[in-house]
């Protein structure tokens, strides 16, 4: 008999494949049914795969890769986007800093400032900001999303029902004109669209590669205005796809670091 953890992984590869139901699982793993609803009640619950009657269906068309695996790709683009967001805040604001290693990014270049309140839902921010003397820090709490290393779900947002911010900072796996930020699962994007409506203005950051792409099948419209920031690997085409829609497009100049 495999180990919970094996056939855990080969669940999710089973239901990126299709809808996995749960007696042919119990079938082909020699368990009870019981056996396999917990699996997929503790995939759910990371975020791997959504549960459906009788089975579950994978929300990824792609494998999902931690955040500590993405956390070196595109550095110098998303320096230079963490900078500039970084120069757009100013003392006694409120700040509301989402997960991501963009957004991390920005906290890094806020340790020194002073005056500031930053909540967060991100435990790379949290990290970044543990020490920071000149800066109040609100952890938003919730559940703990492993692989985003994200907090989330309905103690989150209603932490975020008591509070309203000068700017918001998002990141995202995606982020397409029409459609809007694309994650791995509908809690995320249900989240970053609650955490859009609690802020005065709000940020998207994207280094250009994550322009127009659709990795998987959960998406958070905003309502407009918002802001976009990229860099200049961005193509032109899915820049212009996007002030089309109305959305405020910041190209920053990574040479400038």
């Amino acid at each position: 008999m495999t180990s919970s953890r094996t056939r855990r992984e080969e669940i999710v590869l089973l239901a990126t494949g299709g809808k996995a139901n749960v007696e042919d699982l119990a079938s082909q793993f020699d368990v009870t049914a019981s056996t396999i609803r917990r699996d997929l009640a503790t995939l759910d619950a990371q975020g791997r795969l959504v549960r459906t009657y009788g089975g579950a269906v994978s929300l990824v068309s792609h494998a999902e890769t931690s955040l500590r695996e993405r956390m070196g790709e595109a550095f110098e683009e998303k320096r230079a986007i963490a900078r500039w967001a970084a120069d757009q805040v100013r003392p006694g604001e409120i700040l509301l800093l989402d997960a991501g290693s963009t957004v991390a990014a920005v906290a890094h270049e806020l340790r020194s400032a002073n005056d500031l309140r930053v909540a967060t839902v991100g435990l790379t921010v949290l990290e970044e900001l543990a020490d920071a003397e000149g800066i109040r820090v609100d952890c938003l709490g919730g559940r703990l999303r492993p692989l985003s290393q994200s907090f989330l779900g309905p103690l989150t947002e209603a932490a975020l029902e008591r509070m309203t911010f000068d700017r918001a900072f998002l990141g995202a796996d995606a982020v397409t004109a029409g459609r809007g930020i694309c994650e791995a699962d509908l809690e995320q994007t249900r989240l970053k669209e609650l955490m859009a409506r609690r802020a005065g203005t709000i940020y998207v950051l994207a280094h250009g590669a994550k322009l127009g792409k659709k990795p998987f099948h959960a998406w958070a419209r905003l309502a407009l205005p918002w802001v976009l920031v990229t860099d200049r690997s961005a193509s032109e085409e899915e820049i212009n796809a996007f002030i089309a829609e109305g959305v405020t497009v910041v190209v920053v100049d990574g040479d400038r670091v």
